[in-house]
């Protein structure tokens, strides 16, 4: 199977790598266009139909976000491209967008690219989802976007209760009893939730701090949570723990 690319950048250099990085490392994807700008780009997404995107943040006549403002729906997979963003980087991440950052790096390419193959779930959430938090990037985050293998749901995040690792899988748990398992690491949503008060209190476990009911000091050490699940704390984490929960 092949698979139609379009690549918009204002840089003539970068577009030329990527389309060489893409003939090497990916023979699958033809490039059927480019432009270097939101107003061009626009132009030949309406008379173009990729199954991927790769688009750049920042150009001459504005972002890659402006450009998608101007179409009437997305319906095509989009990988992003940023030189350093942090307050984008940040957004994607809650919408759990996929972006490479320049130089581009083959095998992050490589990576983003298998995952592109293996997905067949519409993602139309997570550009809304995207499109809101930079719209609104002075209120805090209150939504946040989970892959999981069958479909991606946009959920509250004063909804979750804690989250639990297994390797590399996570799985959430909420108010309402319900769970959602994720293909990825507790680490990531402990640098992505950390300000949104979950604190991880041990290895395989971040809890959303708003959640806890007690912390018992015996037998180990533990947190009672208000759904009645029993989360230990480590050794290492327990001065942490009692500082936090000193600061609630």
């Amino acid at each position: 199977m092949s698979y139609k690319a379009i690549i918009i950048d204002d840089i003539e250099q970068a577009r030329t790598t990527l389309k060489q990085d893409l003939a090497v490392y990916a023979k699958d994807f033809e490039v059927i266009g480019e432009a270097t700008g939101v107003v061009e780009g626009a132009k030949l997404l309406k008379n173009t139909r990729p199954d991927i995107l790769f688009l750049d943040i920042q150009m001459q006549d504005g972002s890659g976000f402006d450009l998608l403002d101007l179409l009437p729906q997305v319906d095509f997979k989009i990988i992003f491209i940023t030189a350093s963003d942090a307050h984008a980087i940040k957004a994607f991440r809650y919408a759990a967008i996929d972006y490479l950052m320049k130089p581009i790096d083959p095998d992050e390419l490589t990576e983003a690219l298998k995952k592109f193959r293996e997905s067949h779930i519409d993602e139309s959430a997570k550009y809304e989802l995207l499109n809101d938090r930079l719209k609104n990037h002075q209120k805090p985050n209150e939504r946040l976007a989970l892959h999981s293998q069958d479909k991606i749901q946009v959920v509250e995040i004063d909804t979750i209760i804690r989250c639990e690792s297994s390797v590399n899988y996570t799985t959430f748990f909420f108010k309402n009893g319900d769970q959602i398992v994720v293909t990825r690491t507790l680490k990531e949503f402990e640098d992505l939730l950390s300000d949104q008060g979950f604190f991880r209190v041990h290895q395989s476990h971040l809890v959303n701090t708003r959640q806890i009911k007690e912390y018992v000091k015996s037998e180990g050490g533990h947190l009672n949570m208000k759904d009645g699940s029993l989360i230990p704390v480590s050794v290492r984490k327990r001065p942490d723990v009692m500082k936090m929960l000193d600061a609630l």
